[in-house]
C-alpha cells in the first residue's frame, strides 16, 4: 500500500514538473507582455513583472495600421471552412477504409500515414502552381483547400479506429429495421463516434488556426491574410518592442488556450477511446 502512495507521490511530481516545462514558454510570454520596455532585458531576469504595463495590450486595439479585429475575422473564416472541409471529406473516408474491403487499402492507409511525416514547405510550390492555374490565388480558397491537406489525413486516422471499434452488429441491426448503408451511416455510426468527430473538428480548425507558411504564400493582399501572419508583420512595425509582440502573441493564442480547457473533455476521450483497434 505504501508503495502504491510513493508511485502515485512520485508520478505526480514529475507529471508537474514535465507539465512546467510546457507551460513555462506561455508563462513567459504573458509576463514579458505585462513589462515595461527596460525591465524586460534586466539582468538577471525577474520572473515576476516589478511594475505591470499594460499599454501594450491596449495598443493592439489602437493600432491603426494593422487591425486586429479583421486578422480575427480571416483567421476565423479560414479555420472554420477548413474544419468543415476536412471533417465532411474525412468521414466517409475513415468509414470506407474500416468498413470496406477493397484492393491497395492498405497503401492508402500508409499514404494518409506519410502525409502526416511530410513537412508543409514541400507542398508550397505544387499547390502554388495549381491555385494559380485554378486562379484562386489571393481568396480564402486557397489557404483553405491547403489546410484542409493537413487536417484530412489526421482526421482520417483518428476516425477510422473510431468505426473499427463500433461492432458491426449494430449496422446489422439497422439495416435489419430496414436502413441502408447510407441511413446507418448517418444515424448510427457518426452519432456514436462523436467524441472522434469533434477531436477531428478542433485538430483541423488548430491546424488552420496556426498555419503560417500557406497564408504568406498565397494571400499577398494584407487586409486578406490571418492574425499568424500580422504576428510576422507586427515585427517589422515594433522592431524590439517585445511587450508588444508578446502581447500580441497572447491574443492570437487566445482561441487555442479557451478550445482545450472547455474541449479537454473530449479531446481526451476522442484520443483515447478509439485507439483500442488499429
Amino acid at each position: 500500500m505504501r508503495k502504491n502512495i510513493k508511485k502515485s507521490i512520485l508520478l505526480n511530481i514529475i507529471a508537474i514538473l514535465i507539465c512546467g516545462v510546457f507551460l513555462f514558454p506561455l508563462y513567459w510570454l504573458i509576463v514579458t507582455s505585462m513589462k515595461f520596455e527596460v525591465d524586460i532585458f534586466k539582468s538577471p531576469p525577474s520572473l515576476f513583472p516589478e511594475r505591470f504595463y499594460f499599454d501594450s495590450y491596449i495598443d493592439q486595439f489602437k493600432n491603426t495600421e494593422y487591425s486586429i479585429f479583421q486578422a480575427f475575422g480571416n483567421s476565423t473564416i479560414i479555420s472554420v471552412l477548413t474544419m468543415v472541409l476536412a471533417t465532411i471529406l474525412a468521414i466517409p473516408a475513415a468509414y470506407g477504409l474500416a468498413r470496406f474491403k477493397f484492393r491497395g487499402k492498405k497503401f492508402i492507409i500508409l499514404s494518409f500515414l506519410v502525409t502526416q511525416m511530410l513537412p508543409a514547405t514541400l507542398l508550397l510550390t505544387p499547390l502554388f502552381i495549381i491555385f494559380k492555374k485554378l486562379n484562386i490565388l489571393n481568396t480564402f480558397i486557397s489557404p483553405i483547400l491547403s489546410d484542409a491537406t493537413m487536417g484530412i489525413p489526421f482526421s482520417v486516422l483518428i476516425l477510422r479506429t473510431y468505426f473499427l471499434s463500433i461492432p458491426k452488429e449494430l449496422e446489422d441491426s439497422a439495416k435489419i429495421d430496414g436502413c441502408g448503408y447510407f441511413t446507418a451511416f448517418i444515424k448510427i455510426m457518426i452519432p456514436i463516434s462523436y467524441p472522434g468527430v469533434i477531436v477531428s473538428c478542433v485538430f483541423s480548425f488548430l491546424f488552420a488556426w496556426g498555419d503560417l507558411a500557406y497564408s504568406l504564400t498565397f494571400i499577398n493582399k494584407q487586409q486578406m491574410r490571418p492574425i499568424t501572419a500580422g504576428i510576422y508583420n507586427f515585427l517589422g512595425y515594433h522592431g524590439t518592442s517585445w511587450n508588444n509582440l508578446m502581447a500580441f502573441g497572447f491574443v492570437s493564442i487566445l482561441p487555442v488556450v479557451l478550445i482545450f480547457i472547455f474541449m479537454q473533455k473530449y479531446i481526451i476521450s476522442g484520443l483515447t477511446s478509439g485507439s483500442v483497434k488499429g
